[in-house]
Order: structure tokens, then sequence, then C-alpha cells
């Protein structure tokens, strides 16, 4: 759904409201970014396509290859290899080769730390057998 019938209301301590006639509101902390209360989980759906892929991921500033890679690093940073399937692929489909990807964990080895690395090689393991075959 777009999120082109929009309102918008500035409540107090610079906190943003959007009222979305198809869903309710979402509301937006001083980040720019949905809090945790206001909406489903469709709305998280909707906020996340609208906000994250078809604003964030479309800025110049970054070649998509670039940003997926940060994007694949942030991940293994955190922890969060739930995430790593996607964006790896998504990261190779924009032009990341293998051995780049295998040089990146190297280097998250040493400044992520090396149980997150680890956890993320037997991921990316994957994604490369799937890539190959």
């Amino acid at each position: 759904m777009a999120l082109s019938r929009v309102r918008f209301r500035e409540s107090d301590h610079g906190i943003t409201h959007r009222q979305h006639s198809w869903r309710g509101t979402l509301v937006y902390g001083r980040s720019g970014l949905p809090t945790a209360t206001g909406y489903s989980v469709d709305g998280v759906v909707d906020t996340t396509r609208e906000l994250l892929f078809n604003e964030l991921w479309l800025r110049p500033d970054l070649a998509a290859r670039d940003r997926s890679m940060v994007t694949v690093a942030a991940l293994i940073a955190a922890g969060q290899t739930e995430q790593m399937t996607f964006h790896l692929n998504r990261a190779m489909d924009n032009g990341l080769m293998q051995e780049e990807a295998g040089a990146m964990l190297s280097h998250l080895a040493f400044y992520a730390d090396w149980p997150k690395v680890f956890s993320a090689m037997p991921v990316a393991r994957q994604v490369f057998e799937s890539r190959a075959n």
C-alpha cells in the first residue's frame, strides 16, 4: 500500500505523528524511525518498504554494492545472522564478489568479534553454495 494519503502533525518534544488512512497512526521519534508502538505488523512491512527500500536504499550517496556490503557487515557485527541470507544475496546481486565477501568476514573478525563472524560463516557458505548451483 502506498503512503500517499498521510497527514502530519507535530507534537511536543519534536515527535511527529503520521496519520495513515489505511492503517492508523505511526509514531516517529527524533531519529525519524518508527517507535515500537502505534502500528500493526502490516504497518511494519509497509513502513520498511517505503522508508527503507524506497527511500534510504535509493539515495545516490552510496552505490548499491557498497550499501549492501555495509548492511551485511552491520548485520554480522550486530549478530543478526537471521537477516544475512537475504542481504548477502542482494549484495551479490548488486556486484559483491564471493572473494570480497570472504575478505569482509576476515576483516570483521578483528573489529566485530570472532564468534559473530564464526556464526555468520555457515550462512555465507550456504549463500555461496546456493548461488553456485
